[in-house]
């Protein structure tokens, strides 16, 4: 049972009170910052409650009083926290910024003490020991409890107790600091331009988005930023090369400048705390201690595996990239000497080149309220749901749009927010989350969750919908998925549930549904031009397929990079104390390829993935998905694109289960089979006569 709520006491607060909102939504419209800290407190006062209640039971521990007890307790402060989180990266500002300053080492402190109580373990112990006949997800969650508190230290000494305790407030706040410095040193940057003539080569519609974004700020002229809308566009059309250079450099030194954003050692000190909480725990790495509980299970594996693409995609790699120096020097002459900010500018002339296609020709074709509709139908195609926009449901921002959406038997299954736009207080890039979990609560109620796709797309202009490259649906998509096994959750603890799955599957879900971006059948239910009506030409869509293989090593080797980097930082077995510039540029050089810069520049400091975001020795994860979801994704093209059954095992298999089953067990229940890398090879055009193994 969860504690009540004192609703006469905090009848003022709503987070302490019935919501009173559709499906019980968080009333966003009622909360005030100021109702955070005292929710927090309450939330972990009754925690501490229900904890005590646990240990003070004088019955037999069981699976019910002591195991499905603690899975139901703090939620309060979960939810608190959730809405405080997610606010954090997608509408921020100073009052909550230092809030959680405030409260992030008093929530670590109070979660410590739970994984550190030695009565609740031994509950939780003598339940284990004991052998209770339980069902598969049921024992999942009573190893996955016990594991918590024996891989936070339970069984370790005093000292090194307390030494954990003091790791995990001080990573909460240095994580906390990193992605703050981000963010305030990417909006910190604004490329201000009056002369159009500086711009030869930029799409109209990116002229317009620049206008805007000058106006927005007060400036006449155009402006450029380091989000991904503005800062690829000109990396990508501009034929001012200084232009170029100067925002590659600004990207490419986000947070090593001498000022006050600075994570150059913010970054070690995280790589360096998270050693020595994996030591402490008798691990020889983070790495070892973090791949304990994910597909690949050890750093060989990992390793293998990254060595493995590296051999495959190298070759072609560089391949793609002489092609680009050597259209380069044709069209400047045979001294020009290509540097990191000319690779998309002349890539992207050789593309339209060789394919005679360009990414804007697609926009008008990509008006984002029909790309809503096409990939909200694709789900209904395969899975039968359907969407219904509910203005009733409360809001962070007004740029959200809310939805409900329903079964194919008509039944409500979850409520979905879409963030589609940057702003100043949003972080970039694209993510899914989620404000409730699916679960299965005491009176045998199926609580469906409450899903959130955040997301940094193209925006409208004061002549012009918002227009979308191909690339933006394919992230629309990719965050869909991730929403997808959200709301398809069938499990019985929240625990458990929906996206809560090893970090080397969860991109599965995802990553599988890109695929859909390239074919006609889909293409067709939504892409009509915003203008004229008309539906996105065959040929127009040849183009892009014929030309999906354009430079597919270099991108492959931009992840594997990444990958190796990561890794390099999560294997150390003793504390990093070289430059992290220098650390970084041996770590991905064998996936480096091009020509050298002497510029000092550094992609750790701005890595919010492996700082912050939970990839830390486990960025990886996205090739590994790879494999997995164009091997999924082979199995649909066999039997159609769109084909029921096919769907449905993927959902009933996949996307319902949840972390119930280890997910090898449930990928060979959807495919009858292991996954293997043929797939993948044969999607992105790489002969190779290596020997690539089966993904484990």
């Amino acid at each position: 049972m969860k504690t009540k709520i004192n609703t006469a006491t905090h009848n003022a607060n709503p987070f302490m009170q019935s919501y009173q909102t559709p499906h019980n939504t968080i009333p966003f419209d009622k909360i005030k910052h100021e109702d955070f800290k005292p929710a927090l407190m309450e939330g972990m006062a009754q925690e501490d409650k229900e904890i005590e209640n646990i240990i003070n039971n004088p019955a037999t521990p069981t699976f019910e009083n002591t195991i499905l007890a603690l899975e139901n307790s703090g939620e309060l402060l979960c939810r608190t926290e959730t809405v405080l989180g997610n606010l954090l990266t997608a509408c921020t500002d100073d009052f909550l910024e230092n809030l959680a300053q405030e409260m992030m080492p008093v929530i670590t402190d109070h979660n410590t003490k739970i994984l550190y109580n030695e009565k609740l373990f031994a509950r939780i112990k003598a339940v284990k020991k004991s052998k209770p006949q339980l069902s598969e997800e049921e024992q999942t969650l009573l190893d996955k409890t016990y594991d918590s508190f024996v891989n936070r230290g339970i069984g370790l000494t005093k000292k090194k107790k307390q030494r954990l305790i003091e790791i995990s407030k001080e990573l909460s706040l240095l994580k906390l600091q990193f992605s703050q410095n981000v963010l305030k040193d990417t909006n910190r940057f604004k490329l201000h331009i009056t002369n159009k003539e500086q711009l030869k080569g930029m799409p109209n519609l990116q002229l317009e988005l620049a206008a805007n974004a000058a106006k927005e700020n007060q400036l006449e002229g155009w402006l450029f930023t380091l989000h991904q809308p503005s800062f690829g566009p000109l990396m990508t059309y501009c034929e001012n090369r200084e232009l170029r250079r100067k925002i590659y450099v600004a990207h490419n030194t986000l947070c090593i400048k001498k000022n006050k954003y600075n994570n150059l050692d913010i970054a070690k000190k995280i790589v360096n705390l998270h050693l020595e909480a994996a030591q402490l725990h008798g691990y020889k790495n983070y790495a070892q201690q973090a791949l304990k509980h994910r597909m690949a299970k050890n750093q060989q594996t990992v390793e293998q595996f990254i060595t493995k693409l590296l051999n495959a995609y190298k070759p072609t790699a560089i391949s793609d990239y002489n092609k680009i120096k050597t259209y380069a020097q044709q069209t400047e002459g045979k001294n020009f000497k290509i540097k990191p900010w000319d690779t998309a500018f002349y890539s992207h002339k050789l593309q339209k080149e060789t394919y005679d296609y360009d990414a804007e020709m697609l926009r008008p074709y990509f008006e984002l309220n029909k790309v809503i509709d096409g990939i909200f139908g694709l789900a209904t195609k395969l899975y039968g749901i359907t969407f219904k926009e509910n203005n009733n449901i409360p809001k962070y921002h007004k740029d959200v749009k809310t939805y409900e959406v329903f079964d194919e038997n008509g039944s409500y299954l979850a409520v979905l927010y879409t963030d589609f736009h940057p702003r100043a207080n949003k972080k970039s890039g694209a993510w899914m989350t989620s404000y409730q979990g699916q679960w299965t609560n005491n009176q045998g109620e199926n609580i469906r969750p409450h899903v959130s796709l955040c997301m940094n797309l193209t925006k409208p202009t004061a002549t012009k919908p918002a227009l979308l490259t191909l690339g933006e649906v394919s992230t629309f998509l990719h965050e869909f998925g991730h929403g997808l096994h959200e709301i398809f959750s069938q499990c019985k603890y929240q625990s458990l549930s929906g996206t809560n799955v090893y970090w080397d599957f969860v991109e599965l879900p995802s990553q599988f549904m890109e695929n859909f971006a390239l074919e006609k059948e889909f293409l067709h239910t939504f892409a009509f031009h915003y203008q004229t009506g008309e539906p996105i030409p065959d040929q127009l869509i040849d183009k892009v397929v014929n030309s999906r293989h354009f430079n597919v090593g270099m991108a492959c080797l931009r992840q594997l990079s990444f990958c190796l980097l990561d890794m390099a930082y999560y294997t150390i077995t003793s504390p990093l104390t070289e430059n992290i510039i220098e650390f970084e540029k041996q770590a991905w050089a064998p996936a480096q390829i091009g020509s050298p810069t002497n510029m000092r520049k550094c992609m750790t400091t701005q890595f919010n993935h492996i700082m912050t975001g939970g990839y830390s020795a486990g960025y990886y994860c996205y090739k590994w998905a790879e494999v997995l979801d164009a091997d999924a994704y082979a199995a649909f093209k066999e039997n159609g694109i769109f084909n029921k059954e096919t769907a449905s095992r993927f959902r009933h298999e996949i996307l319902e289960k949840g972390n119930t089953r280890h997910p090898a067990i449930l990928y060979k229940n959807f495919r009858k089979r292991k996954p293997t890398i043929k797939a993948m090879l044969q999607r992105d055009g790489i002969k190779t006569t290596k020997n690539l193994s089966t993904a484990r």
